[in-house]
Formats: structure tokens, C-alpha cells, sequence
């Protein structure tokens, strides 16, 4: 590419692929192929805008022109594997990853790119397996070394983390993540080992070392605007709100949808467990985490001067579509659930969408939410940038639950409140009552989740809690940090008290 005009094309078209704006970068790159045929990476980006639009066909019918023009580049093998993770095709960013692997025989890349899929996958052997792999190309790489540890934690080998995860910290390692996620790692093992003064010095370097990858200042003033908005637009409305929707937007004029539940409440608050538990239910097509209500639903809705019937029918038509897409046919006859905390903040736009929504919101102890938070090692964005701090965390559940609480008062709904700490005391008590919320009856499948959990692939950052059988060491886990979480609790109060943690 050796034009000016051209080279100014692709940035516009690429700026349309950072911005999500996925049909007018499709467009884009579309007259970029026809100019530029013989050039693979454009080709690669035009499929990474067609999977955001969800033109599966189209992603497979670009990428494979990509790798007719260059069928060795292992980078750009690596790179369509990982984009086939974000589309949620494990086995395909599997074959990515290994034909990657095998062009570039010293690669480290493609190898720890394929043991982080296999450990999300519960493969841990064929993970160590690719572990090993990296260290005999390099034994002192950084990644390998650390992702070494995190398996040994991962199987509870916690004496042997530890000794890895000190060496590698003390070695000074270079790689930007591994700086601070083997300090979150370490934090965690020593609070396995009840060393919770050391875990939480740990876990303070760790936050000191991400809060230099990004302009987290910038961030927190993001997110204050975003989930102030939310909060205000929220409280605001009048308890009676779903009568005058359902004026505007009657029973008659909705096209129909498949039953359809949200599951949502705080991130940590055990939404995770509970969407394996439903979603071992033969009549349940459970979401984990998808991104269609976020990126399509609420995009269009905020987007729209204008909610007539007809309007709001095309955005619910898209949002199905899309989630019966990721499901790939499984839903065929049963209820959808999508599970996803963070969309909790936009029950006002999920009610208006779906008058006929059932909402089940996990609840757990506010001071272990909080804790549980703190220890996430996730990535940096706005919303997650408050974990960077006890106070910040505290708020961001405020705001949240807020919006919760004010929801809850709305007339004509269809809503049911769930314990953590009830699931873990009587899984099969709780379990069925959520159940028959849901419209279903009580199936022996859902007592032994964790045995069809261990066979998938799980989206959430806890993903491997699910994959075990419900333990208890995670209730009232705030005690062990309550100095810490001293400055929290003016926060927290009114929230222990509003759902019954006192």
C-alpha cells in the first residue's frame, strides 16, 4: 500500500473497527479488498469486522482468501485464533493456534496462546504439555514460568505456586502482565494458606503496577458518568413505570420472542454458579456473559430519538437472533438465559425491551462481594478500574445495587431474589427454587453441574469455581480482611441492612 489516499482508507476503515461501527467497516474494507486483493491482512480485518457484525459465513469465506495469500504466516494464524476465541469457536482458535505453532518452531506465542485455551477448556494436562514446550524453547520466559504457576494453583499445588510465583517476582520479569498477575496470583495462594496480611501486600503491588498500564483516573470519571446516568435515570422513574410501558408497547404489538430470564446482581455475588446450576437443566440454553444486550440491545435503544413499537420489535428481533447465534441451534424450545452481571446497571432498558422478562438477581454478603472483587486479576477498563481499590469497589456495588433497589419496587414484574450463601447450604432447597421461578421443574442434572461444567468452555473470570462442587469456604471470607475493609463499611451499611446481611 503506497498511496497516501490509500493508506488514509485503511485508518478510517480500521477506526470503524476499534469504534465497533462494524457495517460501515465492512463496507470499508470491502472496497479495500478490491483495490488491495493480494494484501492478507486486510483481508484478516475485514473478517474481524464481519464477526462483529456476526456474519460467521463471512468470516470464514475472508479469512480463508487471508490464508491463500500468505498460508505460512504463523502471525497471522495466531491472530485469527484469537479472534476466533472472542467469537467463541474454541475448537477452530484451537487448529489456529497449533498451525501456528507447528510454522514457527521457537514461537512462544502460539504455544502459550494454545495452554491458556486448554487450561480455559480443563484440559490441564495438554496445557502443562504446552507449557512445556515453551520452557524448553526458553526456560526463563516470563509467561510459561507464570502460567506454570497459576496450573499448580489451579490443582491446588498451592506450596508449589507459591515457590514459582516468588521466583518469577524475584527474577524481575519483564512482561507487562506478568509484572503485576503474578502478584494477584501469589495474593491468592497465600490467602488459600489463610496468610492474609501478605495476600493483601500482595495484591496492593499488583494494583500499583497496573495502575501504570493505563490512565486510570481518566477511567473512574468514565465510569461515574456512565453508571451516575444509569443510577439517576433509574431512581427516578415512578413505581408504577411497566404500566405506562406496556401503554406504549402493548402485549399486542410485540412480536413474539422464546421465554427469555437475565440473571444478573453484582459481579462475584455467585451468578456464576447459579447460571451452571440452571444451565444444567436439559430445558435451559444459558448465556455466559454474552455481549448482544450490551453491544446491540442497549447500543440501539440509548441510539433511538424515537421507541415506537415497531422499533423496539427490530431491536428485540436483533438481540435474539444474536444470542441464538452464540447458542448455534441449542435453543431451539427453551428458555434462554442470559447471565451477565454488568447489564444489571440497565434493567430500565431490559424491562422496556421485555416486558415479559423473568429477573433473577444473585445475592451474596456485600463485605465478601467486595473482597471478592478486590482479588479479581481482570482487565482494565472503566468499569473494572474501580476494583484498583477497597473504597472504589464498595462504590461500584453501591451504584449497582442501587439500581436493584430502586427496580425492585416497580409494580408488574416478575423477579426473584437468590442467596449465595443459601446455595451453598442447601443446593438442591435453593436450586429448585429458582427453578420453579423459572417456569421449570427440578432436574437431578442440576445437583451434579459441575460435571457437564468441566466439559465447556466458560466466559467469566471465574470460570474455574464452577467447574467444582459447591464449597463453603467462600462464605463470610470478609471476616479474615475486615480491618481492611474498615474504611468501606459506612458504604456498605445500608446495603447489609436493605438485604438482610446484619
Amino acid at each position: 500500500m503506497n498511496s497516501a489516499p490509500a493508506e488514509k482508507k485503511l485508518n478510517e476503515a480500521r477506526q470503524c473497527l476499534q469504534q465497533h461501527h462494524f457495517s460501515q467497516a465492512m463496507s470499508a474494507y470491502e472496497k479495500l479488498t478490491q483495490q488491495f486483493p493480494h494484501k492478507a491482512w486486510i483481508w484478516f480485518e475485514y473478517g474481524c469486522a464481519a464477526g462483529g457484525a456476526g456474519l460467521l459465513d463471512q468470516v470464514e469465506r475472508t479469512w480463508r482468501k487471508a490464508l491463500e495469500l500468505e498460508p505460512n504466516n504463523s502471525e497471522l494464524l495466531l491472530q485469527m485464533g484469537h479472534r476466533y476465541q472472542a467469537l467463541r469457536l474454541p475448537q477452530k482458535a484451537r487448529a489456529s493456534f497449533e498451525r501456528a505453532a507447528v510454522l514457527d518452531p521457537r514461537g512462544i506465542n502460539p504455544r502459550m496462546a494454545l495452554a491458556i485455551l486448554l487450561e480455559q477448556n480443563h484440559r490441564f494436562a495438554e496445557s502443562r504439555e504446552a507449557v512445556a514446550s515453551c520452557l524448553a524453547i526458553d526456560p526463563r520466559d516470563d509467561q510459561a514460568r507464570y502460567f506454570a504457576a497459576l496450573l499448580d494453583r489451579r490443582e491446588n499445588k498451592l506450596e508449589a505456586a507459591e515457590r514459582g510465583l516468588r521466583d518469577l517476582i524475584a527474577s524481575g520479569p519483564r512482561h507487562p502482565y506478568v509484572m503485576y498477575a503474578s502478584r494477584y496470583e501469589l495474593a491468592e495462594a497465600l490467602n488459600r494458606t489463610d496468610r492474609f496480611d501478605e495476600a493483601m501486600a500482595a495484591l496492593a503491588e499488583a494494583k500499583k503496577l497496573v495502575r501504570s498500564c493505563g490512565d486510570v483516573d481518566t477511567m473512574l470519571k468514565e465510569y461515574d458518568v456512565e453508571a451516575g446516568k444509569y443510577r439517576r435515570s433509574t431512581q427516578e422513574l415512578p413505581t408504577n413505570i411497566l404500566r405506562t410501558w406496556a401503554k406504549d408497547f402493548p402485549e399486542k404489538s410485540r412480536e413474539a420472542i422464546p421465554r427469555l430470564a437475565f440473571l444478573g446482581g453484582h459481579p462475584r455475588s455467585g451468578t456464576t454458579l447459579l447460571e451452571q446450576i440452571l444451565g444444567a437443566h436439559p430445558e435451559v440454553a444459558a448465556l455466559d456473559e454474552p455481549g448482544a444486550f450490551t453491544g446491540i440491545a442497549a447500543a440501539m435503544f440509548n441510539a433511538s430519538p424515537q421507541l415506537l413499537p415497531a422499533r423496539l420489535n427490530v431491536i428485540r428481533r436483533l438481540y435474539i437472533a444474536a444470542v441464538q447465534r452464540e447458542l448455534g441451534g441449542q435453543a431451539e424450545g427453551k428458555l434462554i438465559l442470559d447471565k451477565n452481571p454488568s447489564p444489571t446497571l440497565k434493567l430500565r432498558i431490559w424491562l422496556r425491551l421485555f416486558p415479559e422478562l423473568r429477573v433473577i438477581i444473585a445475592l451474596r454478603d456485600p463485605r465478601d462481594v467486595v473482597i471478592s472483587c478486590y482479588f479479581q486479576n481482570i482487565p482494565l477498563n472503566p468499569f473494572n478500574a474501580n476494583f484498583l481499590s477497597l473504597e472504589r469497589t464498595a462504590t461500584h456495588y453501591a451504584n449497582l445495587m442501587d439500581v436493584w433497589l430502586a427496580v425492585r419496587q416497580w409494580e408488574g414484574f416478575a423477579w426473584i431474589e437468590t442467596r449465595y450463601e443459601d446455595i451453598v447450604a442447601d443446593l438442591a432447597k435453593e436450586g429448585r427454587r429458582v427453578t420453579e421461578f423459572a417456569g421449570l421443574t427440578w432436574h437431578e442434572e442440576q445437583g451434579r453441574f459441575h460435571e457437564k461444567s468441566a466439559k465447556k468452555q466458560m466466559y467469566s473470570p471465574t470460570y474455574h469455581d464452577a467447574t467444582q462442587p459447591v464449597y463453603a469456604r467462600s462464605v463470610s471470607r470478609w471476616r479474615a480482611y475486615e480491618k481492611y475493609l474498615a474504611p468501606c463499611q459506612p458504604i456498605l451499611e445500608r446495603y447489609c441492612r436493605a438485604l438482610g446481611y446484619v
